[in-house]
């Protein structure tokens, strides 16, 4: 049987490693599925979606003139079944990461925020600017002491 990129078939699994699992398919080939591909949901354990000797039905993705066979299982399930979690509950879907906060102090002293020209924020971010470089060098110096780093004399 020829192996087409696109066709849905049926395989056992004959191997599970920590970044995916090994398919026998039709005709005695074996394709690999990456962990990626193993669910429509974040994978960590593969071991918790599938067990070795399981029948599985996968999407042949490519085969690359090596002869790897590239599958999938999540791309071989419905549209539905992509949208359910292995134990039939629908998958969360990931929150946006919480805005990271400046560590810069707000000025109140404008009052309501009011536009800015491009020359007034350039000439505020060049004054932080030189605010924290004065700052790293004053605790630079501090941890060196005045003196410079001291020398050896004598000739080698």
């Amino acid at each position: 049987m020829a192996l087409e990129v696109g066709s849905v078939v049926e395989g056992k699994v004959t191997g599970i490693t920590k970044f995916g699992a090994f398919v026998e398919l039709p005709g005695g080939k074996t394709g690999m599925v990456h962990i990626s591909e193993v669910a429509a949901t974040y994978v960590k354990e593969i071991r918790d979606f599938i067990q070795e000797n399981q029948v599985v039905r996968v999407k042949i993705l490519a085969v690359t003139p090596e002869g790897r066979i590239n599958l999938s299982m999540k791309r071989a399930l419905s549209p539905e079944q992509q949208q359910a979690a292995p134990e039939g509950r629908p998958v969360a879907p990931r929150r946006p990461a919480a805005p990271r906060r400046s560590s810069a102090p707000i000025d109140y002293s404008r009052g309501p925020a009011q536009p800015q020209t491009f020359e007034e924020m350039l000439s505020h971010f060049k004054q932080r600017s030189d605010d924290k470089m004065s700052d790293i060098r004053r605790n630079l110096d501090g941890k060196r002491g005045s003196s410079g780093p001291k020398r050896h004399g004598g000739s080698r």
